[in-house]
């Protein structure tokens, strides 16, 4: 990982998307709808994929989301952040470093008065630079960057060492993981699906051999 004094690029949204009509599905907060920022590229995790994916944390996880730490690495809308937090987490951290996104996150923060929630305005890699100084450990890592700019392989290794044992990571991205690759070191594909052109993954931490800590089912 980079000092925290590197030269680190920002995300560069280089492909536009179509605007899509966001909300959130379940929880406290259900069907509040999403501001879809106009930024070049962001790519809002559909309703379906969403329900798909938190139907697979629901089967792994025995109390689901009650009292979860989560962090979006890349949070656009906030759909995954916020829709954690709508079904009741405790913790959750939303990194973004688009100014116009960072607004639109904080206002509909203010709006539900969701105190589960923090806005990091920052870049990806300083964030996880930030967790790692604060010693946190999250149950739920979201990594949805944009498409084809190597950020996978800049960030995933680093988010995956700030899992709890038996926590789990969501990756989205424009091709299929394979367990064996030296991406997923450490980690178990328990689901995965496709939605047109975007593959979609539900990683687990595999148990600390050296600590003697066990992965729960």
């Amino acid at each position: 990982m980079s000092s925290p004094r590197a030269s680190i690029p920002k995300p560069s949204r280089a492909r536009s998307a179509p605007a899509a009509r966001v909300r959130i599905i379940a929880g406290q907060w259900k069907r509040t709808p999403l501001s879809v920022v106009d930024l070049p590229g962001l790519r809002p995790t559909p309703d379906r994929v969403r329900e798909t994916l938190f139907n697979w944390i629901a089967h792994l996880r025995e109390d689901a989301l009650a009292g979860a730490l989560a962090l979006d690495l890349f949070a656009g809308t906030g759909a995954l952040g916020f829709e954690c937090a709508s079904r009741g987490a405790k913790r959750v951290v939303l990194v973004e470093n688009a100014g116009a996104a960072v607004a639109a996150l904080n206002e509909l923060r203010t709006r539900l008065d969701a105190q589960a929630v923090e806005v990091w305005p920052l870049d990806a890699q300083r964030a996880l630079l930030r967790c790692r100084d604060l010693a946190l450990r999250f149950d739920l890592v979201f990594l949805d960057p944009p498409f084809r700019e190597g950020w996978l392989e800049r960030v995933m290794p680093a988010a995956a060492e700030l899992l709890a044992p038996g926590g789990l990571m969501y990756v989205e991205c424009e091709r299929a993981l394979l367990e064996d690759e030296p991406l997923c070191a450490g980690l178990q594909i328990v689901r995965k699906d496709k939605a047109g052109q975007v593959f979609y993954h539900l990683l687990r931490r595999q148990a600390d051999q050296n600590k003697g800590e066990t992965t729960p089912c």
